[in-house]
């Protein structure tokens, strides 16, 4: 009992943090339109934006991981966190999308953000088919708003890095 509420705890969390990267990933291509030679600059640039606000969220759910170790970051205690825990792994992997080599393709990481969701439709799956809790369905969607926050709140944030660091950049060459 114990272990399948830490497994269901853990579940929810690396939802909060990755699932909704897939609705924002769509919504950011729908905005943009279907023909890329049409797209203005900036939403060129956005969708070029998007895998590393991916990792921005892989980032903190690390940053989570580490507060869960807490006071005690041994070796030890980093397998025992991970131990049968194959999905927290996986999203801590999403770190590996700021290498500019990597985040060059944007669908690897939907590609990747797609492992996550899968959790959420297979629970409004088992929903149809079973008569599971409807409080399973409703922390599943709580969870899954809390995820398309943070997955704008992080293509936001990159977005506003990296227009401040181009406009600093223009204006150090312009006085050059």
């Amino acid at each position: 009992m114990q272990s399948d509420l830490i497994s269901y705890i853990s579940r929810l969390e690396l939802m909060a943090f990755f699932a909704g990267y897939p609705l924002v990933y769509a919504l950011l291509y729908f905005i943009a339109g279907d023909r890329p030679e049409k797209r203005s600059s900036f939403m060129k640039k956005m969708i070029v934006l998007l895998p590393f606000a991916y990792a921005l969220a892989g980032t903190l759910y690390i940053g989570l991981v580490l507060k869960d170790m807490y006071p005690d970051y041994s070796i030890k205690s980093a397998a025992g966190q991970f131990q049968g825990h194959y999905l927290k792994i996986w999203g801590i992997l999403s770190v590996l999308f700021w290498i500019p080599a990597l985040s060059k393709k944007t669908i690897f990481s939907l590609l990747h953000s797609l492992v996550f969701f899968s959790f959420l439709l297979k629970d409004i799956f088992l929903q149809i088919i079973s008569s599971t809790g409807n409080n399973i369905i409703r922390n599943d969607m709580n969870i899954y708003t809390i995820s398309l926050i943070l997955n704008t709140c992080a293509l936001i944030a990159i977005a506003i890095f990296y227009f401040i660091i181009s406009g600093v950049r223009k204006k150090i060459l312009s006085h050059s």
